[in-house]
């Protein structure tokens, strides 16, 4: 019986949360919406910085936290690129954001759950939850244990726990580490 534990980075958005429509309402279409643009707040101040562009989802990266907002959100103003709203706004709403996802998540993770992958493929039932680690019997097979960070989980929209990780990486880790492991035991 092998067991790997994966201290992967996380490999999704800290949130997936958008900020709010209701805040970030359209301003002028022609807002210079570029990776590297830093934008700033219907106040003037400075929210963040484009990380990326992705179609019409722009990722903003507000004090560490990433945030989809759609592009057409943005405006600008006497300092550039904007969005209409300040920045004590958005940090509220991605704070909320992630302490929503936890709440769901954390129900989400229970022992017996069967949990699927990032791609919703099958992955596994917990077995045991052991403060930040959580055992997975891959398949359903006791045998073929894994054990990944309470990190690596989040609640689907149906509320099913799914990892944020596909198999490919998840076995990807796990052979990585398999040397690392031998050598150890040597």
């Amino acid at each position: 019986m092998k067991i790997a534990k994966l201290a992967l980075a996380a490999v999704a958005l800290t949130t997936t949360a958008a900020v709010a429509p209701g805040v970030a309402v359209a301003q002028e279409a022609t807002a210079s919406v570029a990776a590297g643009a830093t934008v700033y707040g219907n106040d003037g101040a400075e929210i963040g910085t484009i990380e990326a562009v992705q179609g019409d989802t722009v990722i903003l990266v507000v004090d560490d936290m990433r945030a989809p907002v759609p592009t057409n959100a943005f405006g600008t103003n006497d300092n550039g690129t904007s969005l209409n709203a300040t920045k004590a706004q958005i940090v509220s709403m991605l704070q909320a954001a992630h302490q929503e996802a936890v709440a769901k998540r954390d129900a989400a993770l229970v022992v017996g759950a069967n949990a699927v992958t990032a791609k919703n493929a099958p992955l596994g039932t917990v077995l045991e939850i052991d403060g930040d680690n959580v055992i997975i019997a891959r398949g359903g097979d006791e045998t073929k244990k894994v054990t990944l960070l309470r990190e690596h989980f989040a609640a689907s929209p149906t509320g099913t726990l799914m990892a944020l990780l596909t198999n490919a990486q998840i076995d990807a880790a796990m052979g990585a580490s398999a040397p690392a492991a031998e050598s150890a035991g040597e």
